[in-house]
């Protein structure tokens, strides 16, 4: 399934991460490496402190971002490549391209679209906020190593690789969902339906444990944005939905025992990482505010839409949050080659629309999307300009990328029984 796996055996160094988060290398792969091609991007920012309360030069004017349906930025991350690995630096661009030839940028659309055009990348204390300061290090210092060998590999498990710019590069991206969640703050402040940020970053983040990286992720970028809203803005109560196609385990551990933090994932039953049960439900204070779905395989448009108006919103309903997050992955689309899930580009504007108006009758509109799994270059980047439309209000041109016919009959039963079970659990 994962065209990476006729490399395994000759990838060269491979680093593990001890009980304390630091790396240790590990030579288990005996031949040498290759090296994947580079695509560099020159990002004009500097590693420094993120973004502070107030006045700041990185967030568009009050004026502009009130007039703003829609808010993105962009981190691909092309220096973090692997050849024929499924999580490339060819997914954001394929996004992007996709965005300009349905003209859905703002420069076909004027004030109704912001492009975030410059960033901090995040601190060291935003990630050690939810990750361990000695895997941030270790990291840091892998560096050299991988500028030596052209790349290396920190996890086994999904597996994922770092070359010489990974470090700076995944603080670039989780800079990026720190500075929507600025920007869409200080909209809400002037306007009583402010844009909704998308953060069209990688590597993506809810796999990436407290202890290291896993999955195909580095820092758990929904993780440290929910940390950093609560953090500057005050924002104390933080909903997270998760509908990519694999358990966003990192983000579940991170949250496990925080009550202030309601994190809700939707999965493939039986899919990578093999976590994310039903009965997983928080521990001690956090008891309650975890909520797993595993879904049968199969589960497609109708089992989502009755997921959302069953467990999404009414769970959202209850918790009275004051920002909402999203892990958008997108990799649940019939097309992708990682799983069997039936989702459709429709299933991905119906989920956007209804989350955007979930925003706005629960936490003043204040919501953002941080790009996480999709591996099918077209249905990710339809699908993703799907999800803009839904954000401006916009009919869904959905029709003219799905294929019905491709389509089989959903597991009802099946799925059925898994919402009433996680209902009684979660007494909804």
């Amino acid at each position: 399934m994962f065209l990476v796996r006729h490399h395994l055996y000759k990838w060269k160094s491979h680093f593990r991460i001890d009980a304390d988060g630091k790396f240790v290398e590990d030579q288990f792969f005996p031949k040498n490496l290759r090296s994947g091609r580079r695509f560099l991007r020159s990002i004009g920012a500097s590693i420094t402190c993120s973004n502070g309360i107030g006045k700041d030069p990185y967030i568009p004017s009050n004026e502009k971002i009130s007039d703003a349906r829609l808010i993105y930025a962009v981190a691909p991350a092309m220096g973090h490549n692997q050849e024929s690995h499924p999580e490339s630096h060819f997914r954001v661009p394929a996004i992007v391209n996709a965005l300009e030839k349905m003209e859905m940028t703002p420069k076909f659309r004027g004030s109704e679209i912001i492009e975030l055009q410059s960033f901090k990348p995040a601190s060291v204390d935003d990630i050690a906020s939810v990750h361990a300061r000695a895997y941030v290090s270790g990291l840091e210092k892998a560096m050299d190593q991988a500028s030596q060998q052209g790349i290396i590999f920190i996890d086994g498990s999904g597996p994922t690789y770092a070359t010489a710019t990974t470090f700076h590069e995944s603080l670039v991206a989780a800079g990026a969902g720190i500075a929507l969640v600025d920007s869409v703050v200080a909209a809400s402040k002037n306007c009583l339906d402010p844009p909704v940020g998308f953060a069209l970053i990688r590597p993506p983040g809810h796999h990436a444990i407290p202890l290291g990286p896993m999955g195909f992720c580095v820092f758990g970028n929904v993780a440290i944005a929910a940390r950093y809203a609560q953090r500057a803005h005050g924002l104390k109560r933080v909903f997270i939905i998760d509908f990519d196609v694999h358990h966003g385990n990192g983000t579940n551990d991170a949250f496990y025992d925080d009550p202030d933090i309601f994190f809700l994932s939707t999965h493939q039953d039986g899919s990578y990482p093999g976590t994310g049960k039903v009965d997983e439900v928080g521990r001690g204070d956090g008891e309650g505010t975890t909520l797993n779905l595993p879904l049968p395989g199969g589960s497609g448009d109708i089992a989502m839409t009755t997921v959302f108006d069953e467990i999404i919103a009414p769970c959202a309903q209850r918790f009275k949050p004051d920002i909402i997050l999203v892990s958008a992955g997108y990799d649940g689309h019939v097309l992708d080659p990682l799983a069997s899930l039936q989702f459709t580009t429709g299933t991905y504007y119906m989920l956007a629309s209804k989350i955007k108006l979930l925003a706005k009758d629960l936490c003043g509109g204040r919501c953002v999307f941080f790009l996480e799994g999709g591996y099918n270059l077209k249905s990710l980047s339809y699908s993703v300009a799907d999800s803009f439309r839904a954000f401006l209000g916009e009919q869904s041109l959905a029709s003219e990328f799905d294929n019905p016919a491709i389509l089989y009959e959903e597991p009802s039963t099946k799925v059925k029984q898994a919402i009433q079970r996680v209902k009684h659990i979660h007494s909804l």
